[in-house]
């Protein structure tokens, strides 16, 4: 059996639970790509189950769902990617009953080919990590809400992993005709040139003070109980958290596919959309826990990213050169 670094936990708990040893190479299944894993991000899902049973997990679990890396061996039923590949995409298929015990959190890791899409040549590794979960997320509220070209949508808290996305998909994407977002003082200008119309800095100006309406409040904090009085008499109220602190919100999740990747790279290759990650990142490989500390402060601007993780032997690599 070929092993490998890993970071993996064996029990709920803080950050400090976490372990840097050694784990199994997996082996790829049919329908799955094995990764040479190039950089991985990190979501607060990721320290939520680790701190609580939210989902069925089998110890040792190693966190994490983005991820870009190389392909490095596949099965037998993949035709669409070959070996060399460079690809991008969340790992973790969260609608199914049993999460993957091997997260992105390694140097290999399988997933299924249909949950992946090649990397953009012009997007380092580092940025094409940042996106999977994020922009999946930011998709389905869209998709949920059933928004429409030319509506309006208020944004609360633009300039998160999650916001900043939404910030540029309501531009550009979705063509809305008036995006507003929500930030603190210190990241007004940098939501304005993220695409924001208008940007509230919520250490000033509260909910009630906001003249307009929207058709959309797209809420990423999950501060829906007081963010829905800009909402217009007809419009929706969606909230990224769970369960929604209004009940009259709508919950909205995300559905982990490769293609929306695809559908999105265009916007990628031209610029119009980009990866935000947080000043602080890439963090090293052996500094995950420091990474994860800074995470869960909530002060992030963009994703948290980790980087340096494929310094694996030539050896694993080379025993499935063949595959």
């Amino acid at each position: 059996m070929k092993m490998q670094k890993a970071w993996f936990y064996e029990e709920y708990g803080p950050k400090e639970v976490l372990k840097l040893g050694d784990f199994p190479v997996p082996v790829p299944q049919p329908n799955q790509l094995l990764i040479r894993v190039h950089s991985a991000a990190l979501n607060p899902i990721d320290f939520k189950l680790r701190q609580n049973p939210l989902a069925l997990l089998d110890f040792p679990v190693v966190p994490g769902c983005d991820m870009a890396g190389t392909v490095i061996a596949k099965g037998q039923n993949v035709t669409k990617f070959k070996s060399g590949d460079e690809v991008y995409g969340n790992i973790q298929n969260f609608k199914l009953e049993k999460l993957k015990q091997l997260g992105s959190l390694a140097q290999f890791i399988v997933v299924e080919d249909n949950l992946v899409a090649i990397k953009p040549k012009n997007v380092s590794f580092e940025e094409a990590a940042s996106l999977p979960v994020a922009i999946q997320t930011a998709i389905e509220g869209f998709k949920v809400a059933n928004f429409k070209e030319g509506g309006s949508i208020f944004i609360v808290g633009g300039a998160g992993g999650v916001g900043s996305l939404v910030v540029q998909l309501a531009k550009q994407f979705y063509k809305a005709s008036l995006v507003t977002a929500t930030t603190s003082t210190g990241k007004v200008d940098f939501v304005k040139s993220l695409g924001a119309d208008k940007v509230v800095d919520y250490t000033k100006t509260c909910y009630e003070q906001v003249v307009e309406k929207y058709d959309l409040v797209y809420d990423t904090i999950g501060d829906s109980k007081n963010s829905y009085v800009v909402s217009k008499e007809n419009g929706r109220v969606i909230d990224i958290t769970w369960p929604p602190s209004n009940s009259k919100a709508i919950y909205s999740g995300l559905t982990v596919s490769g293609e929306i990747l695809e559908n999105l790279n265009p916007y990628l290759e031209s610029g119009k959309l980009k990866a935000v990650i947080d000043s602080t990142s890439p963090f090293h490989f052996n500094n995950v826990i420091k990474a994860f500390g800074y995470l869960e402060t909530g002060r992030a601007r963009g994703k948290v990213v980790i980087s340096s993780i494929s310094s694996a032997s030539c050896d694993i690599i080379n025993g499935f050169c063949n595959t």
